[in-house]
């Protein structure tokens, strides 16, 4: 059986707490993102544009 090294086990634990936490984007909160941009895929990108610094304020400390 395979074993896994400690980061790899850190990396799993980070991603079941930022699941916990909503902020994994899944299929429907992609799907709600672009139904609420009417399809467009301008906006849709724009939508993410605006979002990113605040995406990047907030994983800031987890990540560094």
């Amino acid at each position: 059986m395979k074993q896994i090294t400690n980061k790899e086990y850190e990396e799993f634990q980070r991603y079941q707490s930022d699941k916990t936490q909503g902020k994994i984007l899944t299929p429907d909160g992609l799907r709600f993102i672009i139904e609420a941009n009417g399809y467009d895929a301008q906006k849709i990108g724009q939508h993410f544009l605006d979002m990113l610094p605040k995406i990047r304020e907030w994983t800031k400390k987890e990540y560094e």
